[in-house]
């Protein structure tokens, strides 16, 4: 049974908890791309509250840091500069808003065949393995934080019950990052230094046509994860969401919010998965709620003393949590595929599924002229490709 006709009070309370559920990995992905952490709080909370205004205030999602977009952003980061990989964010948008339009004219059907599981399934192994050396090398840096943040992670998801289940990564940056108080030296000046109220870090996007078009091919997996996650909040609340408002709404807010959060300095947000299984477990799925987290977001984000605690947590503990946490992403693309019963004894699924992670992991690049394409983006559009152009066997 839903308990949404709770007090103003107790609203409030769950609508915070709710942004701690989202706390770690929304500010985790700014912190592992070079971003400031309250300029990715503060879009976050504007990103939801776009989101909400766009679906008619009856979608309960929230919407974060998207963690596809790390190794594209890394790797943007060192082709095109800062300012550059932002307009790559802005980009992102644009997927959104054509699949938007696609779904309003054609339906939801179209996007399997489009981008079925034998190409999306390597995709999603791609965004987690591409970064493992990175995971690595931040975990080498001191190995006893890497390990204790790291082990933390995974007894807090086996052992855990409640809503502490659904924050392990969380919880495995406090464990860490208590660890380096006490036995490491951790610069503190930041912290000491910086006040109490300050604007986030905003940063603004030099346009050019390289990075948006390296960029937006990730957004596929983004798109599909946000259908998948629709269809979870129908299952939720009981209702169906992708009649009313509608599937198109959902993607044109996620979309728009994507837009503001590039154009801004923030990392692409995407519907937050760990706030869905918040509501499950709290039976809370009032939208209201929803939307007093976002307020909430919005609020951290104009603490500077918020921002300068999270940029002071070692790079060792975030290394051990990506460990994890890039493990986990990958396994999801394997579950993809067995869910969906890719059938492996076909050749095109076998030629689809080698190539597109080979090109991916293999760091091929795609050149004319001044412009370059590689990484996640050109193993994706590369499946996409064979699976329109291969011919289907027939059923033996």
């Amino acid at each position: 049974m839903e308990l949404n006709n709770l007090s103003p009070l107790r609203k409030g309370i769950v609508g915070v908890q709710f942004l701690f559920v989202a706390f770690g990995a929304t500010v985790l992905v700014p912190l592992l791309v070079g971003l400031d952490p309250s300029t990715a709080l503060f879009t976050a909370g504007v990103g939801t509250l776009i989101f909400h205004l766009v679906t008619k205030g009856k979608v309960p999602i929230f919407l974060g840091s998207s963690f596809a977009f790390i190794a594209p952003i890394i790797k943007a980061t060192e082709l095109y500069g800062l300012a550059g990989t932002l307009s790559g964010m802005v980009g992102v948008a644009l997927v959104y808003f054509l699949m938007s339009a696609l779904v309003k004219w054609q339906g939801v059907k179209f996007l399997d065949r489009l981008f079925p599981p034998v190409v999306i399934g390597p995709v999603i192994m791609l965004i987690g393995l591409s970064l493992a050396g990175t995971g690595v090398k931040m975990a080498s840096e001191n190995w006893i934080l890497a390990l204790v943040s790291l082990l933390t992670a995974v007894v807090v998801s086996v052992k855990a019950k409640g809503l502490l289940k659904i924050i392990p990564i969380f919880c495995g940056i406090i464990v860490g990052y208590v660890t380096a108080l006490i036995f490491f030296d951790v610069d503190l000046t930041g912290i000491r230094d910086a006040a109490w109220i300050a604007v986030p870090d905003f940063k603004f996007p030099s346009f050019s046509w390289e990075p948006i078009l390296f960029m937006i091919p990730v957004a596929v997996a983004p798109v599909i994860e946000h259908i998948g996650d629709v269809y979870v909040v129908n299952t939720v609340t009981g209702k169906d969401f992708v009649k009313d408002p509608g599937l198109h709404r959902t993607l044109l807010g996620d979309g728009l919010a994507c837009f503001v959060a590039g154009f801004l300095g923030g990392p692409p947000v995407t519907t937050y998965s760990e706030v869905t299984g918040a509501m499950s477990l709290t039976k809370v799925t009032d939208p209201t709620v929803i939307r007093i987290a976002a307020f909430t977001g919005i609020i951290f984000s104009v603490i500077g003393k918020v921002s300068a605690l999270l940029k002071s947590i070692p790079s060792a503990v975030l290394g051990g949590i990506m460990l994890l946490l890039f493990g986990t992403i990958a396994a999801a693309g394997v579950a993809n595929l067995i869910n969906s019963c890719v059938d492996f004894t076909r050749t095109r699924n076998i030629i689809i599924f080698s190539l597109t992670l080979t090109i991916g992991i293999g760091g091929a690049v795609f050149t004319w002229g001044d412009f370059s394409f590689s990484g996640i983006g050109l193993a994706a559009v590369v499946g996409v490709v064979l699976h329109l152009l291969l011919p289907h066997e027939e059923q033996k």
